[in-house]
């Protein structure tokens, strides 16, 4: 704002820049192989300039849904061949796709949001063009799980993403349970349906540690919600839709003393190698590793 009140103008050349950019790139053909390349989560201006140069270049676009990205491509004027590649068809086009990468094309792999291969379709068609020898280029921009952890407010020194949680809720805490214990932000997917039942395993399975929920990220009615576990949150579950963004923060330091850590690892150590029996008193203790380490090298001397 000015002092008038007013919005100040975008400076001058932005747009410019930003064009001469794109013509520049647009200006060279695309050099064979395959590009994973990210797309808007939300806010259509999100994509990158290298990314409109690719997929307004690339011989073949490969999507989840046709339909989805057609309203991207439509919106940014490119005309690419649009081809869907999903978990349903992937097994049948994926030779197919080799062939196209053997016979030096440029192909395309988008999702219907964000960056493909994060849990989205993909991986095996890149690990089959790595192992083909065909060059794969990675194209980088928006990632759901990495919005939310940017403006989550919980550590990002050291984080676990954990994709879509089982439906099923044996499993489900199962695998919660598996990683409760890890000394580092969890970040999950989760659908609309299965957020209620997925808070309140981690409320019984990670109870006390802050909990963060992002929806809608980058678009119009986005909203993150912060708390403790367990979260009474939504009030009416039933009326969300959409996908969400769990962020789940690190479990609190231990305060276990000398003696509780020298008798985890005597314990440890008459099952186990040194090496494991230090990895087992580290994440069931949490305690620092080197304090462990010098604990069972006095233990081993004994």
């Amino acid at each position: 704002m000015n002092d008038a009140g007013q919005t100040a103008p975008a400076p001058a050349g932005v747009a410019e820049a930003a064009a001469a950019a794109v013509s520049r790139a647009l200006a060279d053909p695309l050099a064979p192989g395959l590009y994973v390349v990210a797309t808007p989560i939300g806010n259509l201006a999100d994509i990158t300039l290298r990314a409109l140069a690719v997929l307004a270049r690339a011989e073949r676009i490969l999507c989840e849904d046709t339909r989805h990205s057609l309203r991207l491509l439509d919106h940014y004027g490119i005309k690419g061949r649009l081809s869907p590649y999903h978990d349903h068809n992937a097994a049948r086009e994926r030779p197919r796709l080799l062939q196209l990468l053997a016979g030096g094309a440029s192909v395309a792999l988008i999702s219907d949001a964000g960056t493909p291969l994060i849990a989205d379709p993909g991986f095996k068609l890149v690990r089959a063009a790595i192992e083909a020898g065909h060059p794969v280029h990675a194209v980088p921009g928006p990632s759901a799980a990495i919005a939310a952890l940017s403006v989550g407010g919980l550590p990002s020194d050291q984080f676990l993403f954990g994709g879509f949680l089982p439906a099923r809720a044996a499993a489900r805490r199962q695998r919660l349970a598996a990683l409760a214990a890890i000394p580092a932000t969890l970040i999950f997917y989760e659908t609309a349906p299965r957020l209620a039942a997925a808070l309140h395993d981690l409320g019984e399975l990670m109870a006390g540690r802050a909990v963060v929920i992002a929806r809608e990220l980058t678009k119009r009615f986005e909203e993150t919600v912060r708390g403790a576990l367990p979260l009474a949150w939504p009030s009416e579950p039933e009326k969300l839709k959409g996908e969400f963004v769990l962020l789940i923060g690190p479990p609190p330091e231990a305060q276990a003393d000398e003696a509780a850590i020298r008798a985890a690892l005597a314990d440890a150590l008459a099952r186990m190698s040194v090496r494991d029996a230090v990895e087992e008193v580290v994440r069931t203790l949490r305690v620092p590793r080197r304090l462990v380490y010098s604990l069972a090298l006095e233990l081993q001397k004994v």
